[in-house]
Formats: C-alpha cells, structure tokens, sequence
C-alpha cells in the first residue's frame, strides 16, 4: 500500500501524515515514513536546490519540474517500490500531483506533460490513496512561519492558481484523491483518513 498526502504549504500535511503514521504502526503494520522531494541522499540534496532560504540559483520552470522528477525516479527505485514490493506500508509527504498542481498550474506548464513525465519517472507507480488537504489561501498563509522557502515566497495568486489546480485534478481523478477539508480540529480530520484508509487496508 502506498499513500501520500498533498495540498498547498500550510494546511497541517505533515501533521496528519505522522499521525497516520502511528496509526497504522499500532495497527501491527511495518511503516515507511519519506517525503518528496526527499528521503534520499540525491532527493535531499536536490531538496535543498529547489526549497533555497535564498533566491541566488536561477531556476526555470521546466528545470524545476525536471529537477523534482529526478528527485522522484530517486525516491520510487530506492525507497517506495521496495517497500511496497516488501508489504510494506509507504506514507509520503507529497508526490507527483503536487508537481501538477504547482508547476503545471502554478507555473502556467500543461498539465497532462507533467502527468506523462511522472509516469516515466515512477515507471508507472501511483499511490493506493492521496489525501489532499484543502484550505483557503489566507488560513494557510497565516500557519506558515517568516522562514519561508523559494516557493513559499510566491504570493497569493500563485497559491490560489496551485489550489485550483489541486481542486481541478482531485474532481478529474476522483476514485483516488479524497479531498479533507482542513479548516476544521485536527482529530476529525485524521477521523476520516483512518476511516478512507480502513476500507483499503481491508
């Protein structure tokens, strides 16, 4: 089983996925807990390029995207495929729709060329479940703290047209990403992943 946990910076992912974490360990499951971009040595290192405190490594937004997609292929043959080819259960803080949603619609890129490119990236390997926290732009900003990263640093526009992008694929691929509305306790949202998760498990 793999599932991964997505929306736009500030809406409690983290939290949620450690949470489920636990979860599931107590549930007698062997867990394998990573982020993307991440988990690996390349996927830090490469991390660390695309989430710079300072804006001094010109990036485009088909570098960045191909950057990403390096750090995932990584990410997929060292960590996840294994993992999961081992029973294992995988629990990723971002994945691929996080690419569709901030470079496609974020950065004005097509979104079905992302979707392809992950496809080449991960050999095919999607997630058994994504749960997508959504919440309003503003709410989210005010969760962040002042030591933003280079995309945090984008602006309001910018994270609305990320949002939407969430939103539009999440109606587009329905039968694999739940859509928790993260306004609310942090104890009713982690109610209903347990519940979505309970019904894959089974």
């Amino acid at each position: 089983m793999f599932f991964t946990f997505d929306g736009i910076d500030g809406t409690g992912k983290s939290t949620q996925a450690d949470l489920f974490c636990k979860w599931l360990a107590e549930r007698g499951l062997e867990v394998v807990r990573c982020r993307d971009p991440g988990a690996t040595v390349l996927g830090e290192r490469l991390r660390d390029i695309l989430l710079q405190s300072k804006d001094d490594t010109p990036i485009s937004n088909r570098s960045e995207t191909l950057i990403y997609m390096a750090a995932r292929a990584q990410l997929v043959h060292e960590i996840v495929r294994p993992a999961v080819k081992a029973g294992k259960v995988v629990v990723s803080d971002r994945f691929l729709l996080a690419n569709v949603a901030y470079q496609a619609y974020g950065l004005d890129l097509e979104p079905q060329d992302i979707w392809d490119l992950g496809e080449f990236a991960t050999q095919g390997l999607e997630p058994t479940r994504t749960f997508l926290l959504d919440l309003d732009v503003d709410a989210a900003a005010e969760r962040l703290t002042s030591d933003t990263d280079r995309l945090e640093r984008r602006g309001k526009e910018y994270f609305q047209r990320v949002r939407d992008g969430f939103l539009t694929e999440a109606r587009n691929r329905a039968e694999k990403i739940v859509v928790l509305d993260a306004a609310r306790s942090i104890e009713d949202i982690q109610i209903d992943i347990r519940c979505v998760a309970a019904k894959v498990l089974r």
